[in-house]
């Protein structure tokens, strides 16, 4: 089956994508495609699975996805419930790294294009004043032409392969190749069931079911595709749940503890401190403190 290999469609007339997606969630398909992306939430928020990271996003995020490197974008429940008030917003860019003709960025003076999209097989957070800066040009190339179209794209790579500031996101390259195609099914059905369900207790058997494996098969294959154990991936998960409710401080930490499918405090507060390099308390503080930052520079 090729249902997660994403043809990404593009008009006759264009050489790449441009689309302002407004609807209720970003879906639940964990795929991926030979085109890199630029995605930018306007609205919505959630856990953002690619390639072998798990992070929290919400507005105002904007990533460079490099080619065949597996995503997704997984909004919080309340997304999935029909609300009308509760609905996401973004603006994304796909393009193949030849959409502009063969040689274009082969030039002498385009040398850091090609070094950004081997920069971004791993994924790429965009921060700071380049962020500042994409986000207007973004809104631009939704309705742009002709030419205007190709100067706001060629300005939008300029500023991104310029620019240092950038995270990381994958620890690795994860691309995947088209023969792979059944692995990301596979692994779709793990994440999905694994964020629908992180807030009981999942059991190896109750996982390798779901893909139609053998618990020591299961193990195996999950180890050798994403590099870590299910039970690292679980509690990854519960983590960064924990995160945004501890962001969003309408809960006591021992409350958010349960809530996010840990059994008992002590256990949870030595997974975080793991997995964070911080206390929730001195997460909470530090977030706090971005956040004012961000306020008194806006």
């Amino acid at each position: 089956m090729k249902a997660h290999f994403h043809k990404v469609p593009v008009a006759p007339q264009s050489s790449f994508s441009v689309r302002h997606d407004q609807k209720p969630n970003f879906g639940t398909v964990w795929h991926y495609h030979p085109e890199l992306e630029l995605h930018y939430v306007i609205k919505g928020e959630g856990v953002r699975l690619m390639g072998d990271n798990i992070s929290n996003f919400s507005a105002g995020e904007i990533v460079l996805l490099g080619a065949n490197l597996p995503h997704t974008w997984r909004c919080n429940e309340e997304y999935f419930q029909g609300n009308p008030e509760k609905e996401v917003e973004a603006i994304v860019i796909q393009f193949l790294p030849e959409c502009l003709g063969r040689y274009l960025f082969g030039l002498p003076e385009a040398y850091l294009i090609p070094k950004l999209f081997e920069k971004a097989k791993s994924g790429l957070l965009i921060t700071g004043k380049a962020k500042a800066k994409l986000a207007p040009l973004m809104r631009q190339a939704v309705h742009a032409t002709d030419l205007d179209r190709i100067i706001i794209f060629l300005s939008i790579l300029k500023i991104l392969s310029e620019t240092a500031e950038t995270k990381t996101i994958a620890s690795e390259h994860h691309a995947f190749k088209q023969s792979n195609e059944s692995d990301v099914q596979r692994i779709n059905k793990v994440c999905n069931y694994t964020l629908s369900n992180y807030k009981k207790e999942i059991t190896l058997d109750e996982i390798a079911s779901i893909s139609n494996l053998s618990v020591t098969s299961f193990c195996r294959y999950f180890k050798l595709i994403t590099k870590k154990t299910y039970y690292d991936f679980l509690i990854e998960i519960r983590i960064s749940q924990a995160c945004r409710q501890l962001i969003e401080d309408k809960l006591p930490t021992e409350v958010i503890c349960f809530e996010c499918g840990f059994n008992n405090v002590s256990n949870f507060y030595r997974h975080f401190k793991k997995i964070t390099k911080m206390t929730p308390l001195e997460y909470k503080k530090k977030y706090l403190h971005s956040h004012r930052e961000l306020a008194m520079a806006a």
